[in-house]
């Protein structure tokens, strides 16, 4: 692929890139660039932690990147995730990286790495203390978004020193790339501003988009990234996530209670999910309906969804048929994956687990 291809490939995956001039000097420069993602284990991944990342991750590695996928273990501590049950949490995390296996992402170009197989070393911590030297408190509380708390929420000082640790982890693990989702802004920009300031580099963002929960959002205010991050699919809110390990009977029943109403295209979940998940996966979405509603419908791309849907013709129940198809076939290779051996003895430890905690 020449540069432009490059390029474009990653403005598929980058709902916001900071910027665009600096990734395109990067990817001049450096053939097999290091992206990056990290996920604290906190309970069961859904689908925008499943098929979404395996569909972003994708196209970046066909774009030339490396891409790292840092499970979160001790953040997740931090955090005070599954009651601050460490262990816990370290079995959750061999749970995603197995998720990730049997989501169709691209392994020959992946690598896993667990927060706590660097821990020990003295020199990350050295760039956890300097990213802290160089940072207010006001600064690091904002930051707390990045956990899915607001500021006000943040109770313990481990909350406080979470912000500094993702920062770091960014220059321990020499990322070139932060491509994580939008609402981890606010520590990568953060991190875009030590880098030079520390001696160090100033890594590109590129933020892809948050695949939106199946409830009705509410009529809160915001700038479209605070509305979208507060739009996002959430796993505390379970009837309004499909997870990757959802049954069929599960998944038909979420996208048949989801918000979808008639005619609309922006802010409506299944519309979303046929955008930034259906149509990545596979060329067409069949609608089937018996012939006095229109007898069948393929629609090739997504713009002639959008079109369809928005005129009226294609009702929303039977839009949320098919994508119930569809979704469940794309998530039939991961229930098979769960369905035996280890897997299925690692799945089963990780549901006993209270994730409310």
């Amino acid at each position: 692929m020449n540069l432009d291809e490059r390029v474009a490939l990653i403005k598929q995956v980058g709902e916001e890139i900071l910027t665009e001039e600096e990734l395109r000097d990067l990817l001049s420069k450096k053939k097999n660039p290091v992206a990056y993602d990290g996920f604290e284990p906190s309970g069961k991944i859904h689908l925008a932690q499943g098929l979404l990342r395996a569909i972003n991750v994708n196209k970046m590695t066909k774009a030339g990147c490396t891409f790292t996928m840092l499970v979160a273990d001790w953040h997740a501590w931090l955090n005070n995730k599954l009651g601050g049950d460490l262990d816990k949490i370290r079995t959750v995390g061999t749970y995603f990286e197995e998720v990730w296996k049997a989501s169709g992402m691209d392994l020959d170009n992946v690598k896993f790495v667990n927060c706590s197989t660097f821990v020990n070393d003295p020199e990350y911590w050295k760039k956890v203390v300097q990213v802290a030297r160089h940072t207010t408190i006001q600064r690091m509380l904002r930051c707390g978004q990045i956990m899915g708390r607001e500021e006000k929420d943040l109770q313990y000082t481990a909350q406080v020193l979470y912000p500094a640790m993702q920062a770091a982890d960014i220059f321990h693990l020499k990322v070139d790339i932060c491509q994580l989702g939008l609402d981890q802004r606010k520590v990568n920009i953060l991190a875009r501003e030590l880098g030079p300031k520390l001696g160090l580099w100033k890594p590109v963002a590129v933020h892809h988009h948050m695949l939106m929960g199946l409830q009705q959002p509410s009529a809160e205010e915001g700038d479209k990234t605070e509305r979208t991050i507060a739009l996002k699919m959430s796993k505390s809110k379970p009837d309004s996530a499909i997870f990757m390990t959802d049954t069929t009977t599960d998944v038909e029943r979420k996208i048949g209670n989801a918000y979808c109403p008639a005619k609309q295209i922006e802010e409506n979940p299944i519309i979303d999910y046929c955008k930034h998940i259906i149509f990545e996966k596979q060329p067409e979405l069949v609608i089937e309906r018996p012939a006095k509603f229109g007898g069948e419908l393929r629609l090739k791309h997504f713009d002639e969804l959008a079109n369809t849907y928005a005129s009226g013709k294609l009702h929303p129940m039977d839009l949320k048929k098919a994508v119930s198809a569809a979704i469940n076939t794309h998530l039939e290779p991961v229930r098979k994956h769960f369905s035996k051996g280890k897997a299925q003895k690692l799945l089963e430890q990780v549901q006993s687990f209270d994730v409310t905690r």
